[in-house]
């Protein structure tokens, strides 16, 4: 990329800090689910709008892409970022803390929003002399495995032909101040699954431990876990979890089924095969030990995240060249999933990550009530992404 054009770039990054905060606190304290993004969808577009880029059609009811043409030819470059947020109530106090009950910014989708914007002002403000074309998508329901197929089945990307695709997640893993990148399988592939055990149900006082529904699937809910043992990718581990358990309606009845809900995730085709293949068989080993069925069926799902080779190299260029080697890691497999592996099936591109945890360890992890980020890390994603928007976009 040009000298001039990169320096100018970084400090226009600079002046943008405090807005992107103000929009991520905004954001974090309007928490909104999958699909239901409406008044972050809205406040997106007023940006846009401020920022006089143009508004291509979105096919689902929430999310917005947004484009923007420079001055110079060159290739079309993808931006994305998820904007929902998680059913979590959040436990930590503060002046932006979630007003919406059990509904939390717990993944650090807030951030995302926010840099992408930042990224998008950043370029705007250079368009005339920027090569190629830029284009923002903000994908709903990222959470909800659904966001990415549903854009993607709707034609969000007719006409758009991109020639790579940008993007990253925060993580609270680690302290701000560090870049992750990786070619090849990054993230896990992900499967929900529903395992659903039907009893007999009775009188409290004449409970029958084997056609209880609710213990049996609680028991199989405690060795989920056990059937990926030996399954991973170089060192990661694959995972198996039960993340809700619904039985019963009063104290003093015996349910006649129980629910159990949750995530299978993997590295490759045989570890699924071998992981289902174990779940089928849990599943018939507990109707021979209790008088209990149990059917299991899988919905939602979502392919591993594969980065691209040249267009990893490519961000992990310009990242060394502003912050320096000694901030930019290269990354392990990890075992979370992101159904962003929908737009890199199509689309050549990388997901690298930002640290963004807090240097007092108060982070807390994804997904969970203490969840919390260093802000300082938009700063830096938004750096990244512009530069390298740039440079994937005249090479």
């Amino acid at each position: 990329m040009n000298g001039n054009i990169s320096s100018d770039l970084l400090n226009l990054v600079d002046n943008q800090v405090d807005q992107m905060i103000d929009i991520r606190r905004q954001i974090h304290q309007r928490p909104e689910l999958g699909f239901e993004e409406i008044a972050t969808s809205a406040l997106i577009h007023t940006v846009a709008q401020s920022l006089n880029l143009e508004v291509l059609p979105c096919p689902t009811s929430t999310g917005a892409v947004l484009a923007l043409q420079g001055g110079k030819p060159g290739k079309t470059v993808l931006l994305r970022a998820d904007i929902d947020a998680l059913p979590i109530q959040e436990t930590a106090a503060g002046a932006f803390a979630s007003e919406i009950q059990d509904v939390m910014h717990a993944c650090g989708h807030d951030a995302h929003v926010a840099q992408m914007l930042g990224t998008a002002a950043v370029l705007a403000q250079r368009a005339e002399d920027l090569p190629g074309r830029y284009v923002f998508l903000f994908q709903p329901a990222e959470e909800a495995l659904d966001g990415a197929r549903k854009m993607i089945d709707g034609g969000v990307l007719d006409g758009i032909n991109p020639a790579a695709l940008i993007g990253c997640h925060v993580s609270s893993i680690l302290p701000v101040g560090l870049v992750g990148l990786r070619s090849g399988i990054t993230m896990a592939e992900v499967a929900a699954f529903t395992i659903t055990v039907h009893g007999t149900g009775g009188h409290g006082a004449m409970a029958t431990e084997g056609s209880n529904p609710l213990t049996t699937a609680a028991v199989i809910a405690t060795k989920l876990g056990a059937v990926v043992d030996g399954l991973s990718l170089e060192g990661t581990n694959c995972s198996c979890s039960a993340g809700t358990l619904h039985a019963g309606t009063a104290a003093n009845v015996i349910p006649s089924h129980a629910t159990i809900t949750g995530t299978l995730r993997t590295f490759s085709e045989s570890d699924r095969t071998i992981a289902r293949q174990r779940i089928g068989d849990l599943v018939a080993e507990t109707m021979e030990q209790t008088a209990c069925s149990v059917d299991v069926s899988y919905s939602h799902s979502a392919p591993p995240v594969i980065n691209d080779g040249p267009t990893t190299d490519l961000v992990r260029r310009v990242t060394t060249e502003i912050f320096g080697d000694k901030m930019v890691f290269n990354m392990p497999p990890v075992s979370p999933s992101d159904d962003v592996s929908e737009f890199l099936n199509r689309i050549p591109g990388t997901y690298f990550f930002v640290s963004a945890g807090k240097t007092d360890g108060s982070s807390g992890m994804h997904h969970t009530p203490e969840f919390s980020i260093d802000e300082g890390c938009l700063r830096i994603a938004t750096s990244i992404m512009a530069a390298a928007a740039v440079e994937a976009a005249e090479n």
